[in-house]
Formats: C-alpha cells, sequence, structure tokens
C-alpha cells in the first residue's frame, strides 16, 4: 500500500500562511503541519490546529530564524544580545563541532519550544525541524531522546529520493545553482538521517521511509506534484512543502519563499491532484497514523 503525509513546514510562521495551510487541509491534499513554537502567529495557529483534529500537527524545531523560547540568558550560546538565533545551519554546525555552541543550550531550547506546544494543548504527531537541523550529528540522537521522554511518536527522516531533479533543472534553467546547492545538501542529509535510521527503530519512533521536497523546495508546483505521486513505492512517504498566501507579513519574514507559497498552494488544493493521488490508490495519512501502524506491529 502507498501512504503519503503531506506536510506543511512553518505553520505559525504568519496568519495567512496558517490559513493557507488549514484551507490547503480542507480543500486539498495537506494531512500534516509542523508549528513553529517560535513563529510570529503562533497563537493563530494553535487555534486552528484544536478546531481540526483531522491536521496532524508536529513540531518544527527551530535554532537558526527568529527570538528563542527559552530565555536568552538561558541560551547564551545559541543567541545575540536581542535573544535572536544568529546562524545557518552549516555555520551552527560549525559552532557545535569547535564548542562555541553548548549542547545543554540546544536542549534547553528545544524543550522549551517542545513545552510551548504541550502546554497550549497540542498533542504533537512528530517532531521535524526548520532547515532540517535535527538531522545533523548529535541533534538527531538529541531528537530521538526527547521524543522518546515526551512521547512523541515520530520523527521526520531527511532521507530524499532522488527523482526529478534533472527535470527540475531543464525546466528552471536559470535557478541551476539553487536546484543543485539544495540537491548537494539533500545527499548529505540522507546519508547522515540514514545512520541514524536504526535509533529510530531500535527507540520505537515511527517514521516515513521516502522523503521528497528538499531539492524541490522554491519549485514546487502542479507538475513537480504529479510526477512524485507517481514515483511513489509501497510504504510510507513524506512530502515537505511550503504553502501561504504573500502579505506585508510574510514579506517581513527572513524566508525566501515568498510567492512560491501560492503556487504550492494551487497545486495542493488542485482537484487534479487529489484525483491523481485517489485514481494510484495513495492513502493520504498524517504522522499519528503511521505512529498507529507502528505500535500495532510491534505489539505483534
Amino acid at each position: 500500500m502507498k501512504r503519503l503525509i503531506v506536510n506543511a513546514d512553518d505553520f505559525g510562521l504568519t496568519a495567512n500562511v496558517n490559513r493557507a495551510i488549514l484551507d490547503g487541509h480542507c480543500r486539498g491534499v495537506i494531512t500534516s503541519a509542523s508549528l513553529l513554537s517560535n513563529g510570529e502567529a503562533f497563537e493563530s495557529a494553535v487555534a486552528l490546529a484544536l478546531q481540526t483534529p483531522r491536521l496532524g500537527v508536529g513540531i518544527h524545531l527551530n535554532l537558526t530564524e527568529g527570538k528563542s523560547v527559552a530565555a536568552g540568558l538561558d541560551v547564551p550560546s545559541l543567541v545575540n544580545s536581542q535573544g535572536q538565533f544568529n546562524r545557518t545551519p552549516t555555520s551552527l554546525w560549525r559552532a557545535i563541532v569547535f564548542g562555541r555552541v553548548s549542547a545543554a543550550d540546544i536542549e534547553r531550547e528545544l524543550r522549551a519550544q517542545i513545552e510551548k506546544v504541550l502546554a497550549a494543548g497540542v498533542a504533537p504527531t512528530h517532531l521535524d525541524s526548520h532547515k532540517h537541523v535535527h538531522a545533523l550529528p548529535v541533534l538527531g540522537k538529541m531528537t530521538i531522546r526527547l521524543a522518546r521522554e515526551y512521547c512523541i511518536p515520530a520523527i521526520r527522516c531527511v532521507a530524499e529520493r532522488q527523482r526529478g531533479a534533472w527535470r527540475l533543472l531543464r525546466r528552471h534553467p536559470r535557478a541551476a545553482k539553487t536546484v543543485l546547492r539544495q540537491l548537494l545538501n539533500s545527499c548529505t542529509l540522507t546519508a547522515i538521517s540514514r545512520s541514524w535510521t536504526g535509533e529510530l527503530e531500535r527507540a520505537g519512533i515511527a517514521r516515513a521511509s521516502d522523503f521528497y521536497g528538499l531539492t524541490a523546495t522554491g519549485f514546487l508546483d502542479e507538475e513537480t506534484m504529479r510526477e512524485i505521486l507517481s514515483s511513489l513505492r509501497d510504504g510510507t512517504s513524506e512530502l515537505m512543502c511550503h504553502p501561504g498566501w504573500v502579505d506585508d507579513d510574510l514579506r517581513r519574514t527572513p524566508t525566501r519563499l515568498v510567492g512560491q507559497r501560492e503556487t504550492e498552494f494551487r497545486a495542493l488544493t488542485s482537484p487534479a491532484i487529489k484525483l491523481q493521488a485517489r485514481d494510484l490508490g495513495i492513502q493520504l495519512v498524517n504522522y499519528r497514523d503511521i505512529a498507529r501502524v507502528n505500535a500495532t506491529r510491534v505489539l505483534a
């Protein structure tokens, strides 16, 4: 059986991103969303999530953008004097390697983000992260440990199935540098993520076996979605997406995905895409669903 989690990242970024995600769930193929604990529109995302029980909601752990959830004085190696994160994923990893960022500070911040979501009344279906920082060595093991401690049943495994990169290059020749950079990041993160899948299994943490959307970030449209749906293998896959509606609030965020979010929204709510998924026998699920399947197998 083919199962697909369609997960919208950045839930909580802006009010109109939240509304687009909810609309994409009600009208389209979105089954899951990842909630930014430090997002400007966190409260409105929580209100929508609590009204929509069929939408799976995970936690989008964030160590690179915005203000920390923990007090800045409690995580001094992670933030600047204004309490803001100020590193890219690459510079964060370098800082960890060279001891400029404390693992204790990272764990304190991740706990604060998880506990903020729990305190808001949301039962998280999974953990993933902004810019996939949870896949980095050290952080992967920490994320598994926190998931077990807080009884969060699944973690995104960024092991992307490499399909369609060359088609993206042909269709977007002016963006070749971006596509190739994302493909390289995908290959790196896939290798790292696969190195700790055994630990996920031993911990009883569910995951999707295939992942899509990293290389196509910024280029996910209806044609790309059709190609992804056609290539799904048996088992559970995750498609990461970033739908939203453009307004001044979105333009003020540090995201590079602005107008592209509306392109993704149109693809995710396209009747043709829903019809294709149905015709291919694809079951649209969220992480809660696959965690139940995982638990049943363990009990058996």
